[in-house]
């Protein structure tokens, strides 16, 4: 893939939150897209792109080095996004957590090197940081990483660094915690998961409140990795960079959710031994990149309440495919 020209990617992942939004949206700007994913949850993600003329689905693991040199022909480009995603998860069993998110990845690497790939952009973590003092995290700081999950992403960054080389270009990105509605859905994270009790339940639980987390809407996350297929070498090739909207505190979010829902909602804030903080700076991205994530939590929660009214989110409490933890412990992935 060169400047500003089309190519084929490759996006690990494609059947998951993030990429059953970013597929269609590939697929739209005339990409020619691969989708290597296990569809641990479910068929439907993709279902309205399923028989696009520049689609094709690889059903594989990644740690098969097979499956992964099938879904590398003919690759321009990789946006890896598939992983054992955020610390409950990897938690659930750190074995399988550490062969996915980090052993099988130089071999990714490498195979997308020996398969001609252009520009790998890996889908790391702000997690990364760990808890700062600092009011600005910027991608200057050290990193600190407090679980085996974002210590994982960071050993990751380093692996691909030190295979960049002339021909090979690659990025790092540093999302916030992502938010929004998408055909595979998560209702196990922060802004999601408030709306959903908010709109089902009536009721939002606040553990703490003071506690400040960094968000991002899918849409600008989509956009962003839209961005990155198109931009010149320079502007990316080795670069480094945190993505969110801004940092807003547990309260906060819970009374922008309230506020969408309903004025009957009610807030209940409990207490909690974890008063860690969270935060990130996107100044640079920018600068550099020109893109600022647009979409608040209300937008989200909107679109959340839309889906929900709509009949596109059946059984919110209950079904597994909306959890990750649940469909892992029901699928006993190995």
């Amino acid at each position: 893939m060169r400047d500003g020209t089309r190519g084929n990617v490759l996006v690990t992942g494609g059947a998951g939150y993030v990429g059953s939004r970013l597929v269609p949206k590939l697929l739209e700007a005339g990409h020619g897209v691969t989708v290597l994913d296990l569809y641990l949850y479910g068929e439907q993600a993709l279902a309205n792109v399923r028989g696009h003329a520049r689609l094709s689905e690889v059903r594989g693991d990644l740690r098969d080095p097979v499956a992964v040199a099938h879904a590398m022909r003919d690759i321009d480009a990789v946006i890896h996004l598939a992983c054992i995603s955020n610390d409950p998860s990897f938690e659930l069993d750190p074995e399988v957590g550490r062969s996915i998110n980090y052993d099988c990845f130089p071999g990714l690497v490498q195979a997308a090197k020996e398969a001609g790939v252009s520009r790998f952009v890996y889908a790391s973590s702000s997690s990364v940081y760990g808890v700062k003092k600092e009011e600005r995290v910027t991608e200057e700081l050290s990193l600190e990483p407090l679980t085996d999950y974002s210590k994982y992403k960071a050993m990751c960054e380093e692996v691909l660094m030190e295979a960049r080389e002339p021909g090979f270009e690659v990025l790092v990105l540093r999302p916030a915690t992502v938010f929004g509605y998408a055909p595979r859905l998560r209702l196990d994270l922060s802004v999601n998961i408030l709306t959903n009790h908010a709109v089902n339940n009536r009721v939002i639980r606040v553990f703490g409140g003071a506690q400040v987390r960094p968000n991002i809407h899918i849409e600008d996350m989509v956009d962003l990795y839209l961005q990155t297929m198109t931009l010149a070498a320079e502007k990316v090739d080795g670069k480094v960079f945190n993505a969110g909207y801004y940092n807003q505190t547990i309260s906060e979010i819970a009374d922008a959710v309230r506020g969408v829902v309903g004025p009957d909602v009610k807030i209940r804030v409990e207490p909690t031994n974890d008063h860690r903080s969270y935060r990130i700076d996107s100044s640079l991205i920018k600068r550099e990149l020109g893109f600022e994530a647009k979409n608040d939590i209300a937008y989200g929660v909107r679109e959340l309440c839309g889906a929900f009214s709509g009949g596109l989110i059946p059984e919110p409490m209950s079904d597994p495919r909306y959890y990750n933890i649940k469909t892992m412990q029901l699928v006993g992935l190995k």
